[in-house]
């Protein structure tokens, strides 16, 4: 890789510490790698490989959102693993978490862990992000050989050694953990599998072309690490009716109103639902990862200490990973149809969302109810409130300086006043009904309430 292109990664990588995902050429101040934003050194690191992990997260394309909540819970265990025994108070997983097997006689008597930890970043991160672009290819590597260089100054050659064997054993290790689970290892080859045919019902949900047809429509089958499917609530949604006196037609104009308004007056909900969106590969980074973007945010605004960060990161992913195997579970259970097919055939054949403009196919390919926006934000909402309480002065800066959508940074005087603001975006941005934001909403929090009591303490 050019010098030049190494230089622009270097400076990108800390500007995704403050933003998330930006672009370099709108200006915005970029931090000095010799100002840390965190007085902890591997606080520092792990939240610059979150922005090294960001990045990858935008250009990976095929996974979102199922596969790369899966691969959040992976990465951010085997970080969590690498620490852990120099961590006062938390225990491993292995005895948590069948099939997980860390020998502890693999470990040095002496190694650095900011060594360690950054040479298992690099391995996971490289096993778990797949499909992505020549934006961001050899990234990690580069970013990888560039830290260890700092941070080995003056390290013996034996310690050096001694770290990068912990990392990538636990590395390796998770990642034989991960192939485990045979339902996510063959479907994520196959995404959108041709085997899948949708039940056909009145207002159920269907495929109108191949780039439609069905994503992870299995997922229910993929392991979980807290809470399953089966062991979480469902609510049905409304009865499906096309009699325009009904509820369900009420919800569906409510989707038609709000989005041509948005639309129509460039207001604070097209603001909204543009700042949420986390939709479109290439462009955005995905709606689980958008939790990372605030969890970084977070971090660094709270300065958090290494121990406390690997914790949040753990149980974060962990409620990723089963809000994407709870929510598909009941989409594909109650096969809801999109708005935009119910308004185009009962209120309006020209509507369109305000998410078309930036995507190549109208509908998303799966049902809506629940809304998985949502619970992946009331999830994460429900372990950020854990961690840092309800009542906080936040700003998301994930989109700041982006020009191709309204990513201007919006402030929070409270979690759950985030969570609810991202929860139903997706009703101006005309792509689901308002129960679906409500039940994906109640959900999460069911998620989260059951992470939060996740004992990392336990043997």
């Amino acid at each position: 890789m050019k010098t030049t292109r190494l230089n622009w990664m270097l400076t990108l990588v800390f500007a995704l510490l403050l933003f998330g995902s930006c672009n370099t050429d709108d200006g915005q101040l970029i931090p000095s790698p010799d100002d840390p934003l965190v007085s902890d050194e591997t606080t520092q690191l792990i939240i610059e490989w979150n922005g090294i992990w960001l990045q990858q997260d935008r250009y990976s394309f095929g996974m979102r959102p199922n596969a790369t909540a899966r691969a959040l819970a992976y990465i951010h265990l085997a970080a969590y693993e690498t620490v852990v025994a120099d961590i006062t108070g938390f225990n491993s997983n292995t005895t948590r978490l069948e099939n997980l097997t860390i020998d502890t006689s693999q470990r040095a008597e002496s190694i650095d862990k900011n060594v360690a930890l950054n040479t298992c970043y690099a391995a996971v991160m490289n096993h778990f992000m797949y499909n992505t672009s020549g934006d961001v290819e050899g990234e990690i590597d580069v970013f990888k050989t560039t830290k260890e260089s700092a941070l080995a100054e003056n390290m013996s050659n034996e310690l050096l050694l001694d770290s990068r064997q912990w990392g990538s054993y636990v590395a390796d290790q998770v990642i034989a953990y991960s192939q485990t689970d045979v339902q996510a290892e063959t479907q994520i080859l196959e995404p959108q599998p041709l085997s899948y045919e949708p039940p056909v019902g009145e207002g159920f949900w269907t495929y109108s072309a191949d780039p439609e047809r069905a994503l992870f429509p299995y997922w229910e089958s993929v392991r979980t690490f807290v809470i399953s499917s089966v062991e979480t609530s469902s609510l049905p949604p409304l009865d499906y009716s096309e009699a325009s006196n009904s509820e369900y037609f009420a919800q569906m104009s409510e989707v038609y109103t709000v989005n041509n308004a948005a639309k129509a007056e460039d207001n604070e909900d097209l603001w909204i639902a543009e700042f949420w969106s986390d939709d479109v590969e290439g462009l955005m980074m995905s709606p689980p990862g958008r939790q990372i973007s605030i969890a970084n945010q977070l971090i660094v605004q709270n300065d958090f200490s290494h121990d406390a960060s690997l914790a949040l990161l753990l149980k974060l992913g962990f409620a990723l990973n089963d809000a994407a195997v709870s929510t598909w579970a009941d989409k594909y259970n109650y096969m809801v149809m999109r708005p935009n097919v119910y308004i185009q055939e009962f209120i309006d054949a020209d509507y369109e969302t305000n998410l078309y403009r930036f995507i190549n196919w109208p509908n998303p390919s799966f049902p809506s109810y629940p809304s998985g926006h949502s619970c992946f934000v009331s999830a994460a909402g429900g372990v950020f409130i854990d961690f840092f309480g309800n009542t906080i002065n936040f700003t998301d800066r994930s989109h700041e300086g982006r020009t191709e959508f309204r990513g201007t940074p919006r402030q929070f005087n409270a979690i759950t006043d985030m969570v609810e603001d991202a929860a139903f975006s997706r009703v101006p941005l005309g792509v689901h009904m308002r129960i679906d934001c409500a039940e994906g909403l109640r959900l999460g929090y069911e998620i989260s309430d059951a992470v939060n009591n996740f004992d990392l303490s336990s043997n």
